[in-house]
């Protein structure tokens, strides 16, 4: 199809206003900020690279990072290539329950599991670790969750469902000719998995790696609870302390380490874009891709044993501590019986400064999906339903926008919309909204445009030859049309902004203090029982809302 010119019309405004809104709130400060971490009034200057790079603490916050991502990365893999083979490709029994616990992490906030591993192998009264040496008759606590270790075991557990998804749906789209082929050869299942399945898998395995990877160096809020009482920093802890100090130069130093964090997970997405693009890992044809299952045999209760045991661990687990905890009536008395009440959450939810968290938080996420699906309607619009020169221009910076760290765009919005471009928004709920939207848009366009994809351009010719403008053709006929997919979008957006916390906690004022950030300062203070009662107040609007999001998508679609 040839490419056109635009025309100065309808549609041409209003996706340009959108493209205008995508360059100046996410590329600008973005770019604003690579600017202010390599000039000093105009002039060149790589002084505070050195000055950062020059400090120990801040090579060890550095090597920290690679280091846990590296090994949360490698173990997620190691356990979710597995799993995602049992749950898809065997007759493992309780298949789609599994699926649907070992993917509930990911809605799950990080932060909020973060608390919960606290409550379970805190050194001093951890419940798991009560537990243990009630059992086994220990004078130490067996686990310390304060540790490189516990760290490392927090992130896996909380990031691992990235690469379980990625991996498990490749895996049930595989077209499986060779793997028939290997076993009708003589191969058993394991040997047909280990030549046939892997290599075909590859490009999947690399690509939950990475997001594996790029989310654990990312996350502040598991390394903050976890991390920081065990004197454990990585980068992004590191540039919130400089931002702590309040000065230019924090501001500059955190400028520095955030570059560095924004170069990195760009690249590192870039190059995996470069790599499968260069190979050809043809898993899918235009015949019945639906594989052959499995037959575990002798070995299908001992395989339940363990996806049952990993899925209790993994979700079960933590998720009964947050619960528990919420219900004692007094945290010095333990696990009895007549400890149990309601007691924790009535002063949370008849507290004013509580409750008014929880409502700002649900209408700063509201906020963010309505205008958020408008925008990603007609990014998605502008990808699939035209051939304008640079079409996909809009897409790709919405991409940008999702693959940086929050911190980050934290930081980007802090320099640019200060007041020294023009616009001030800091510490308003705009600048908490803005940051939400560069950062969850992605999801929200992906879903919409492959609903976009399957509708014909036949309807929309139809009713513009008909008359109708394009607004009024968007609203009568393409919208009814993929109006679940904008529903989804539209909660794809809500959910991760209602219980944010890394961006919220450095863009939030005194008047926009979000849900996320109240939890963190409770669990910081160690009020642990008005922290647990707010983390079942987030899991059940979470809850909640990926029901319907599931109920709207037919189970296509979840958080």
């Amino acid at each position: 199809m040839k490419k056109s010119l635009p025309r100065l019309d309808s549609k041409f405004i209003v996706i340009a206003i959108s493209v205008l809104l995508l360059l100046y709130f996410i590329v600008m400060p973005l770019l604003v900020l690579i600017y202010d971490s390599l000039f000093i009034n105009g002039v060149f200057d790589i002084s505070n690279y050195k000055d950062v790079y020059g400090k120990k603490v801040n090579w060890k916050a550095l090597t920290n990072t690679i280091q846990l991502s590296l090994i949360v990365m490698v173990a997620s893999v190691i356990v979710t290539f597995p799993l995602a083979w049992l749950v898809g490709r065997t007759d493992l029994p309780g298949k789609k329950t599994f699926r649907t616990v070992l993917v509930a992490s990911y809605m799950i906030p990080p932060y909020v599991g973060a608390i919960a591993w606290v409550q379970l192998l805190n050194p001093s009264v951890g419940y798991l670790n009560e537990f243990l040496k009630f059992i086994f008759g220990l004078q130490k606590a067996p686990f310390d969750i304060y540790t490189m270790g516990g760290l490392a075991w927090v992130l896996t557990l909380f990031y691992s469902p990235f690469a379980f998804i990625t991996i498990s749906r490749a895996m049930e789209k595989m077209d499986p000719t060779l793997e028939e082929a290997a076993r009708i050869s003589g191969s058993s299942p394991l040997k047909t998995l280990w030549d046939v399945t892997l290599p075909l898998m590859m490009p999947s395995i690399v690509a939950g790696g990475l997001l594996v990877f790029i989310a654990a160096a990312s996350c502040f809020g598991i390394p903050a609870i976890v991390g920081m009482p065990g004197n454990i920093e990585v980068m992004t802890t590191r540039i919130v302390t400089f931002l702590y100090m309040g000065d230019d130069k924090g501001i500059r130093d955190a400028t520095a380490l955030a570059v560095s964090m924004m170069v990195v997970a760009n690249g590192l997405l870039m190059f995996m874009s470069w790599m499968l693009s260069h190979k050809d890992y043809t898993t899918i044809s235009g015949k019945s891709t639906r594989p052959n299952m499995v037959e575990l045999g002798k070995w299908k209760w001992p395989a339940f044993a363990v996806v049952a045991g990993y899925a209790f661990i993994a979700v079960i687990l933590p998720l009964s501590s947050i619960v528990v905890t919420s219900f004692l009536v007094s945290m010095s008395k333990g696990l009895a019986l007549d400890n149990f009440g309601i007691d924790a959450w009535i002063p949370v939810v008849t507290s004013s400064q509580y409750m008014e968290s929880v409502w700002r938080s649900i209408g700063y996420g509201i906020v963010a999906a309505c205008i958020g699906t408008v925008l990603a309607l007609f990014v998605a619009y502008l990808s699939v339903k035209t051939n304008i020169t640079g079409r996909s221009i809009p897409d790709l910076l919405v991409v940008l926008g999702g693959a940086t760290p929050s911190i980050v765009i934290a930081l980007a919005l802090i320099v640019t919309f200060s007041g020294n471009y023009g616009l001030n928004l800091y510490s308003t709920m705009w600048i908490l909204i803005v940051s939400y939207l560069v950062k969850y848009m992605t999801m929200s366009v992906r879903t919409i445009a492959a609903s976009l994809s399957q509708v014909h351009i036949s309807l929309e010719e139809a009713a513009l030859s008909s008359g109708a403008s394009w607004i009024r053709t968007c609203k009568d006929i393409i919208m009814p049309l993929v109006a679940p997919s904008i529903v989804a979008g539209w909660f794809l957006i809500f959910m991760p902004s209602f219980y944010e916390l890394t961006m919220s906690n450095l863009l939030y004022g005194a008047d926009t203090k979000s849900l996320g950030v109240l939890l963190y300062e409770l669990q910081t203070y160690a009020d642990t029982q008005n922290a647990s009662v707010l983390s079942v107040i987030i899991l059940l609007i979470v809850l909640i809302g990926n029901i319907i999001l599931n109920k709207v998508t037919k189970g296509k679609v979840s958080i």
